[in-house]
């Protein structure tokens, strides 16, 4: 597994928004792109950035900052948030970045989303599914999309996506702790590893995702990080299962998953 700290941008500056909420916002940096410089600093090789502007509106309105964080830095760049025509596919491959994730798009036009595959190949694009209690999301969260998460990853693996954002809207933002089971699920549907998205407190839910490994490759990880659970180097560790210190870590790593322990979650 690796560490994808999160940029999530809005009217220009990094924040976090509890559950998807606009109304709900914390700002954690005016500059985006100074903010991915102390992520590198601190360890991290990949940052996760979406424009929330964007993924309301329709189209990126943050690229100007995306392209600020390729000059200053040489994290490797997964970009989401209003990811919706092969034009603007076209021009972040432009900037540099390195994987562009389409939410949206793989529900309301499912023809541009095969079409990004197709010219853009499976390595640089990343499909975004987020849901509550598997009902999937699209335009910012903002609108249910009357497809089920589980049906709609089965269709993107069958169609050849090998990335897959899997946010869990529930816990977003909120620090609760994630639900391993969830992970495991989806990345049975979608028939490749997922990126699991939401809810990440503590180191220990990072060694929680570790006991599922074989379903998750990366990490994202937001407001835990901006609010000091733990670092981006304890992060990475973690991901990487080289880190043992914090107390409930190695316990959580060593305890054997069980489907009922699945279950519960």
């Amino acid at each position: 597994m690796y560490l994808l700290p999160a940029i999530d941008m809005l009217d220009g500056k990094a924040v976090r928004l509890a559950r998807g909420d606009y109304a709900k916002v914390t700002v954690y940096h005016d500059d985006p792109a100074l903010q991915a410089q102390l992520f590198e600093e601190d360890g991290a090789t990949w940052v996760h950035v979406v424009d929330l502007d964007g993924a309301r509106d329709g189209a990126p309105a943050n690229l100007e900052v995306v392209e600020r964080i390729l000059r200053l830095t040489s994290l490797k760049v997964e970009f989401g948030g209003g990811v919706r025509s092969l034009d603007t596919c076209r021009r972040l491959a432009d900037a540099g970045v390195a994987r562009m994730v389409l939410g949206t798009a793989l529900v309301r036009d499912p023809d541009m989303a095969q079409a990004a595959r197709e010219e853009f190949g499976p390595d640089m694009l990343t499909c975004g599914i987020d849901a509550d209690e598997h009902d999937v999301k699209v335009e910012g969260w903002v609108q249910g999309a009357g497809v089920d998460a589980l049906q709609l990853a089965q269709r993107m693996g069958q169609l050849g996506f090998e990335h897959m954002v899997y946010t869990d809207i529930a816990r977003d933002g909120m620090r609760t702790g994630i639900a391993s089971a969830a992970y495991a699920e989806m990345a049975q549907a979608f028939g490749n590893p997922v990126i699991a998205s939401g809810g990440i407190a503590m180191l220990a839910d990072i060694a929680e995702l570790a006991r599922v490994s074989d379903a998750v490759e990366g990490v994202i990880v937001g407001r835990a990080i901006y609010e000091g659970a733990f670092s981006v180097a304890d992060g990475v560790a973690a991901c990487k299962g080289t880190l043992e210190a914090q107390p409930g870590f190695a316990e959580a790593l060593e305890a054997p998953l069980t489907l009922q322990d699945l279950e519960k979650n």
